[in-house]
């Protein structure tokens, strides 16, 4: 897994262009059976891809933190919202709450297991959202995640395999 993590970022990088055209036809033509193949692809890798023995999306990005996020963890924590967002987040360029650090505050680095996992973001709940609904509204995230987590570079060249354009 190291090795794929330190050849990921290039690899995605020359796969960009052609996963950009590749998403772009499918906005103008998407297959009706889209979501039930991403469901498939997803499955597939999951059963031989570990989050643990990996952990790539929690060292070298943020998920965004909504309201409830914020409430449900500063719950968990016993410690006041305001005190959670002054000790863990900042606003990005979009105005979302985002960590102020990476990796992850909660990211435990010896094993890669989640300190807050049962309260975490929805964001890390529904990561790496290849398997949601309507997946063809998350095909420019899912471009910039072929660069961060392995199972969806994995996904997304078979998937261009599986259904060519």
């Amino acid at each position: 897994m190291e090795a794929f993590l330190k050849e990921l970022p290039g690899l995605a990088k020359e796969k960009y262009l052609e996963t950009k055209k590749y998403f772009e036809k499918m906005k103008k033509r998407t297959p009706k059976n889209l979501d039930v193949v991403m469901q498939e692809l997803h499955n597939k890798e999951f059963k031989k891809t570990d989050c643990l023995t990996c952990g790539n999306c929690c060292k070298t990005t943020s998920p965004i933190f909504t309201e409830k996020d914020i409430s449900r963890i500063s719950k968990y924590l016993r410690i006041k919202e305001a005190m959670f967002i002054s000790q863990y987040l900042e606003r990005d360029k979009d105005d979302f709450y985002v960590l102020i650090t990476a990796p992850c505050s909660f990211l435990d680095l010896n094993d890669n297991m989640c300190t807050i996992y049962d309260v975490r973001p929805k964001a890390c709940n529904e990561y790496p959202h290849t398997n949601r609904r309507k997946f063809i509204q998350l095909t420019s995230l899912t471009l910039k995640n072929t660069e961060v987590c392995p199972a969806v570079y994995n996904i997304v060249e078979e998937l261009k395999r599986k259904l060519p354009l």
